[in-house]
This record gives C-alpha cells, structure tokens and sequence, in this order.
C-alpha cells in the first residue's frame, strides 16, 4: 500500500465518522459510508484519482497532500448529509 493511500486512510478515519475501507489492490481503495455512493480512490504515481459515481477527480499528489483530501472528501459527505442549500 502507498505511503499516500496509508495517510489518507488515517486522516479519514479522524474526520469522517462511519466511514469503512475496501482495500481493491496495494494502490487503490474504496471509501464506503450507508446512505453514500462507492467512492474510489486509486494512487497513480503524480497523482490520486477520485471516482464518485460517474465522476471522475485527478489530483496532483504535490500540491493535494492526504490531509487536504481527506478535508475535500469530508466536506462532500457534509453537504450530502445537509442536502443543497
């Protein structure tokens, strides 16, 4: 497993509550929560893609480190919670 995804994993645990983890292979994992969408997370060497549904993200591992992510994913499953504004 990545040093990135190992990190990331940490950082979601402390800011997404009922979060669980499907490891998919040593660099790609699934994010999973009841209620939410599969969320896919695949280490690419410069960069992390993020895959919600039929979205796809792609991340530069330089300037997105597993702190901010994890901030960025937290932040989705709130507003999801809340609903639009």
């Amino acid at each position: 497993m990545s040093e990135y995804i190992k990190q990331l994993k940490i950082q979601l645990v402390g800011k997404v509550p009922g979060v669980k983890f499907r490891d998919i292979s040593s660099l790609e994992f699934s994010i999973l929560r009841e209620g939410f969408p599969e969320i896919r997370v695949r280490d690419e060497r410069d960069y992390v893609i993020v895959k919600i549904q039929d979205q796809t993200y792609k991340y530069d591992k330089w300037y997105t480190k597993p702190e901010h992510l994890a901030e960025t994913l937290r932040i989705y499953f709130t507003k999801q919670v809340s609903g639009p504004a």
